[in-house]
């Protein structure tokens, strides 16, 4: 457990601006050494206290994930908040949703976890929440605006450490409700969620193989992103080689889930919410279930076939767990593979917990995993397609493709601008928008038949063309 470092300034450093770089929509996130470093951490710590303590909040929770750099990124704002008079519970190493879980469990004003999530081992950042949700947006840049001023609030605050894995797991297995058996393969990625994968599978019924499980900040097997399918490789194999029912990916953190099939077939997370809605909307006749603009129109027909309410919104988890709570929606998701439960559950993003729900469902529908997604339509598209870009520079692109297509929009075709801009026509439908993690541009394009989709990449190919990129996107 990190100890507040010593060698850190105090509120003698008044002023400290952040690179705006790493203010980011809904969390703060840089590379270590050239734009984030253990004073942003301390300055965050100030900020963040400050804002809080104006708030009238008293205790703070803070946890890390297992890079590298995050048990000295933790140090630093651990001391930074308790110069501002904060109560502090350091909970230690573990997954993000470990700490959204600690902040519920102790009752906690607010909660920051230090993480860079599925970026490269040289970034890290914070996620930060407040009793009320997640902090984002202008919050955000207002911790900046604290920071530049240096009126940070003055305090002698406390520091304890608390153990809570057993209790985290016990709340995972809190909502297991079969005991039917499975074997199944988990690929942790060397993340921050290895240690209580191992225990966790430990009570579980069944047979359970890990791969990676061993927390290591460098990931020295795959990236730790189980959108990307060739980082899912070793999981197939596994899965194949010992005829499991089904296999589960965790990001860097533990948030975002990723899943196979018995086949080896990867199961999209706009796929994977299907299955979870077709089990909640049971309970929740009715009701709204939330998808990110990313996601398949399958998975709103199918959410709309089952008796739901689908809802198209934004992508980020701070966003969607806003909208949540405003629609008090039992079931969200991203196709990132951030799904969120609020039926029985807490409205986080937790991907233990959603392989609990999973084997649930398995359960229950009595038949293989594959059999219980056969009955969609079969579809053409890409995965999520990143396009490296200058932060500055991907707002600006989005912005004039927004507007080219707004100017020239042809007959029978459909636009959504809450995030990017999402283009429908008789084709399909093709997406881009400004990554809020990374410096990229993220498109992705959806049709019925191969044909279509090459239309909708050549289609947004001119786009791009026009704002003077040449990227030749194909199938």
């Amino acid at each position: 457990m990190p100890q507040p470092a010593s060698s850190m300034p105090s509120q003698e450093l008044k002023t400290k601006r952040f690179d705006p770089e790493i203010l980011r929509e809904y969390d703060i996130r840089g590379q270590v050494g050239k734009n984030l470093s253990e004073s942003d951490a301390y300055t965050l710590g100030l900020s963040f206290g400050t804002m809080l303590s104006a708030q009238d909040g008293k205790t703070i929770c803070v946890g890390y994930d297992g890079r590298l750099t995050s048990p000295a990124l933790t140090d630093a704002l651990i001391k930074g908040l308790m110069e501002t008079g904060l109560d502090v519970t350091a909970i230690g190493l573990g997954p993000s949703p470990m700490l959204y879980f600690a902040v519920k469990h102790l009752k906690s004003d607010a909660g920051i976890m230090v993480t860079g999530s599925h970026n490269p081992s040289d970034y890290n950042g914070f996620k930060m929440q407040t009793a009320k949700g997640s902090v984002f947006g202008e919050q955000i840049q207002d911790l900046g605006k604290i920071a530049e001023s240096g009126d940070f609030a003055n305090g002698e605050g406390s520091l304890k450490e608390v153990d809570l894995q057993e209790d985290y797991i016990e709340r995972l297995l809190q909502d297991l409700n079969t005991d039917k058996t499975f074997k199944i393969a988990w690929d942790a990625g060397n993340g921050a969620a290895g240690e209580i994968l191992k225990k966790l599978t430990a009570r579980l019924p069944g047979e359970h193989i890990l791969l990676y499980d061993d927390i290591d900040g460098a990931f020295p097997n795959h990236h730790p992103d189980p959108t990307v399918d060739k980082n899912l490789a070793d999981l197939r194999q596994a899965v194949l080689d010992n005829k499991c029912d089904f296999g589960i990916a965790f990001d860097g953190d533990g948030d975002r889930i990723g899943a196979l099939n018995e086949k080896g077939e990867v199961l999209r997370c706009d796929t994977l919410l299907t299955i979870y809605a077709a089990e909640i909307l049971k309970s929740y006749p009715g009701a709204p279930i939330i998808g990110d603009v990313k996601c398949s129109h399958i998975m709103f027909e199918e959410i709309e076939r089952l008796g739901g309410q689908p809802v198209m919104w934004k992508t980020g988890h701070s966003l969607i767990k806003s909208k949540m709570a405003e629609l008090n929606a039992p079931l969200a998701g991203e196709l990132s593979g951030h799904i969120f439960f609020n039926d029985i559950y807490y409205g986080y993003d937790d991907a233990l917990y959603c392989g609990i729900r999973l084997i649930n469902a398995v359960a229950a529908a009595d038949k293989p995993l594959s059999d219980m997604t056969a009955h969609l339509p079969k579809l053409h598209s890409t995965p999520e397609i990143r396009i490296d870009m200058a932060e500055d520079e991907k707002f600006k692109i989005a912005g004039q493709i927004v507007e080219n297509i707004k100017r020239s929009t042809p007959a029978g075709t459909e636009i959504s601008d809450i995030d990017g801009v999402r283009v429908t026509n008789a084709d399909g439908w093709w997406l881009l928008r400004p990554s809020n993690t990374q410096a990229a541009l993220v498109m992705r394009a959806e049709s019925e038949t191969p044909d279509g989709l090459k239309r909708l990449l050549d289609s947004l190919t001119k786009e791009l063309a026009k704002c003077g990129q040449d990227i030749t996107l194909e199938v």
